[in-house]
């Protein structure tokens, strides 16, 4: 196993959560809690809820997935950015989690009680940007249900969307949905010709 960007943020990812769930005070004050970001200016949550996780399943959930998608993208940023792939690569995860936080804040300043933390905002831009130049590559669930990545990806994005406006579940479903958004757009504005790439793939899917 080659040692990357991926496995680092893994790794730290992984020691920062295991570490605040043993304590509890700590694991608050690093949650985003768009009330103490807004009213006392605690910026740093944006950034330090992306590192830490509710649970264990939580935890090896985001960063399985991180690390199926993250090699991959780490691999297509070096290749058409160079010896700048590693920085865009880390450019996108930490903006990843800033940026699908931004509208959670919005919606939610003046409630005190709101928290959310997790690595899923930036998990779901570089999943995203993954997708953006690998449309056709299968996505398995469970192993055993696999489609395309852009069938896949256009139910994240519905679902996250509906959940965002009904689902009760306590999940930060926004996160999700811009955090997605965000991925492709960072790819888009960076490297355009990735929209000729995604459109080329796509016109020749063959559905049956």
């Amino acid at each position: 196993m080659e040692f990357n960007i991926t496995i680092a943020i893994i790794i730290i990812t992984t020691g920062i959560s295991l570490y605040t769930m043993q304590k509890p005070s700590l694991l608050n004050s690093l949650m985003m809690n768009p009330y103490e970001v807004i009213s006392h200016g605690q910026y740093y949550r944006l950034i330090s809820s992306g590192f830490i996780h509710r649970d264990h399943m939580h935890l090896i959930f985001n960063m399985f997935t991180f690390y199926f998608f993250g090699s991959q993208l780490e691999s297509i940023f070096k290749e058409i950015f160079g010896s700048l792939g590693s920085v865009h690569f880390i450019i996108l995860y930490l903006l990843g989690i800033v940026v699908s936080d931004i509208p959670t804040v919005l919606k939610h300043k003046k409630n005190s009680t709101y928290n959310s933390l997790g690595a899923s905002g930036a998990v779901s831009a570089v999943v995203f940007a993954c997708i953006l130049f690998l449309p056709l590559r299968k996505i398995c669930l469970y192993g055993v249900f696999c489609f395309p990545g852009v069938v896949l990806g256009l139910g994240y994005l519905a679902y996250s969307f509906y959940s965002s406006k009904k689902s009760k579940d306590g999940i930060n479903h926004d996160a999700h949905l811009y955090g997605a958004l965000f991925g492709m757009l960072y790819c888009l504005l960076f490297y355009p010709q990735a929209l000729n790439i995604f459109i080329n793939q796509i016109s020749e899917w063959k559905i049956l």
